[in-house]
């Protein structure tokens, strides 16, 4: 991996994963560690600014790193780590907070959001939450971050907050580009199409998670929303249903999407939506059943995450040590 430019990216262990974070995220995952020195994190730190069941977390840490590696994530790849086993990430953003304005924490928009969402706990790791983000990414001298334009504005600040310490105390960190996914990217709820595939949404029939069986997948793509008429023609403009669904069937169904409108040309809705949703299994139901022989070997689990740990710990090791004479801390 060493003469590769350095990519970091983090999946946090709430909820289900759904098949937008498969495609926005894991799936893309898999070719990156073939072109990139990757460290890909379990964001467990981030999860905490919302309220978790310890028991619940713990069981979700694990069953992540099964998944990722069910999906071909590749331990020897990549740098695969859970994010509290590198206290660095702690350490960093202590330092980076003294570099990070109130107002600007104030503006995010996922601050404003989740504040809504959770008024019993707007807690300061809420507010935090894009200065840890920073500190994840600077650590380890990441180049490129792949993100969806939810995370454009987390970015932006990371960018913002590595140019003021290196402008005021010498070039220190790497400043982070944003690797912005194409189609698949952003993958849609399957009943309001305007809004993206979440892992919380309240219509539990919008998200196909990836712990969905055959049946439950295939009965979602059924009662998925459509548009007027019926050509199956990409249009997130006029037509966001189908487009929604062209665009999950190219990602499940290896085609593009120009190839999967010519395919589906004169096909019903009915039969369009079924075949999406049997393509979606046909993927998901076999990297279920690895996950599962995977999540009940914990000795190999703990093993890479053993392993994962001590690799990015020296990483970020070097970056703070560097952090902390350029601040004055004084080192023994």
């Amino acid at each position: 991996m060493e003469n590769r430019k350095i990519l970091y990216s983090a999946i946090q262990p709430t909820n289900n994963l759904t098949i937008g974070n498969y495609i926005g995220a894991i799936k893309n995952w898999l070719d990156l560690q073939e072109q990139y020195d990757c460290y890909f994190a379990i964001a467990n730190m981030h999860a905490i600014t919302v309220r978790q069941n310890p028991a619940e977390l713990r069981q979700r840490t694990l069953a992540l790193l099964a998944l990722y590696i069910a999906c071909g994530i590749d331990p020897e790849k990549c740098v695969l780590y859970l994010q509290s086993h590198v206290s660095a990430h702690a350490e960093l953003c202590w330092v980076l907070n003294t570099f990070t304005y109130v107002g600007e924490m104030e503006r995010m928009t996922q601050f404003k959001d989740k504040s809504l969402r959770h008024a019993d706990n707007i807690n300061m790791g809420l507010m935090d939450y894009p200065v840890l983000m920073a500190a994840d990414i600077l650590l380890y001298g990441a180049e490129y971050v792949p993100v969806g334009e939810d995370q454009r504005q987390h970015l932006e600040i990371a960018r913002d907050i590595a140019q003021r310490f290196n402008n005021a105390l010498s070039p220190t960190f790497t400043v982070p580009e944003g690797l912005y996914m194409k189609v698949g990217a952003k993958i849609n709820d399957l009943q309001d199409p305007s809004k993206k595939m979440s892992k919380s949404a309240e219509n539990p029939n919008g998200s196909v998670f990836l712990t969905d069986d055959k049946d439950t997948i295939i009965r979602k793509f059924k009662r998925a929303v459509t548009d007027s008429g019926s050509e199956i023609r990409y249009d997130p403009q006029n037509k966001p249903g189908i487009s929604n669904l062209l665009a999950i069937y190219s990602a499940f169904g290896g085609k593009t999407v120009e190839e999967a409108e010519r395919y589906f040309a004169g096909t019903g809705y009915g039969d369009f939506k079924l075949a999406v949703g049997e393509a979606v299994a046909d993927r998901i139901c076999p990297v279920q059943a690895e996950q599962a022989r995977i999540l009940a070997d914990r000795e190999y689990l703990d093993g890479v995450l053993k392993s994962g740990a001590e690799r990015a710990a020296r990483k970020a090791g070097k970056t703070l040590s560097k952090v902390y004479k350029k601040i004055g801390f004084y080192q023994i």
